[in-house]
C-alpha cells in the first residue's frame, strides 16, 4: 500500500476493537513523532502513552466521545509547554554537543540567538508556537500510523481539567495540546464505508 492509498483509506475512527498494536509498530509510530520537524529544534513539547486499562478507563469521563478511549489499543496525549526556561536551553545545547561531539562554546552563537529569539515573545506567544509544533508531531503521527496500516482518531473535545488530573500534568509549565487514539477498526464502525469527502483540487489548490 502507497502512500496515498493508505491516506485515503485513513478515517477518523469512532470505535476500535480492543486489539493490541504489537510493540514494534508503536515504536516506529512513535519515533515518527520524534522525527518531526521542530522550530528551532527545540521540541517545546512531551507524549505521553497511555497503554494501561486502567488509566484509559479513569480517562474515559475527560471525553465527550468516550467510545474511542474505552476501545482503543494506546492514547497519544500530546502536551506544550508554556514556558521555555533558560535551563531547558541550556539542556538542549548540551544534548547537541554530545550527539554532534561538537564543543559547547562553538554552539554559542546558536544559542545566544535563540535565547534572544524566545525572551522577545510573551507566555502567550510562546505556548501559541509550542501547540503549533505539536500538531506537526500530530501529522507525523498519523502519517506513520496509516502507512503501518493502525487506525486513528484525533481527538480535542475533552475536558481539561480531568486529564490534568488523570495524568498528574503540571499545569504551571505545560498544557494538553492534542490527543490521538490508535488502534484497529472496529467492524461495527460504519463510518468506514463512507466515502472521503474533500474538496475538488479547482477549490483547494491555487498555482501562481
Amino acid at each position: 500500500m502507497n502512500y496515498l492509498e493508505a491516506l485515503s483509506r485513513r478515517y477518523s475512527v469512532k470505535k476500535f476493537n480492543t486489539e493490541i498494536i504489537p510493540q514494534e509498530i508503536l515504536h516506529n509510530i512513535l519515533e515518527s513523532g520524534k522525527l518531526a520537524a521542530s522550530s528551532l529544534g527545540l521540541q517545546p513539547y512531551k507524549i505521553l502513552v497511555v497503554e494501561s486499562e486502567e488509566k484509559k478507563q479513569q480517562l474515559i469521563p475527560a471525553f465527550y466521545n468516550p467510545s474511542q478511549i474505552s476501545t482503543c489499543s494506546h492514547l497519544v496525549v500530546i502536551i506544550s509547554k508554556k514556558t521555555i526556561d533558560p535551563s531547558y536551553i541550556h539542556g538542549y545545547f548540551n544534548h547537541i554537543s554530545d550527539v554532534r561531539n561538537i564543543p559547547l562554546e562553538k554552539l554559542d552563537l546558536f544559542k545566544n540567538s535563540i535565547n534572544q529569539h524566545i525572551t522577545q515573545k510573551t507566555s502567550d506567544e510562546i505556548f501559541n508556537w509550542a501547540e503549533k509544533q505539536s500538531y506537526i508531531v500530530l501529522a507525523n503521527l498519523m502519517y506513520a500510523a496509516a502507512i503501518e496500516n493502525i487506525d486513528t482518531c484525533p481527538m480535542e473535545g475533552f475536558r481539561q481539567d480531568l486529564i490534568e488530573e488523570v495524568l498528574n500534568i503540571d499545569t504551571k509549565t505545560e498544557k494538553v495540546t492534542v490527543t490521538l487514539a490508535l488502534g484497529y477498526r472496529s467492524e461495527e464502525d460504519h463510518f468506514q464505508h463512507m466515502k472521503k469527502v474533500r474538496k475538488p483540487n479547482e477549490k483547494l489548490f491555487k498555482f501562481i
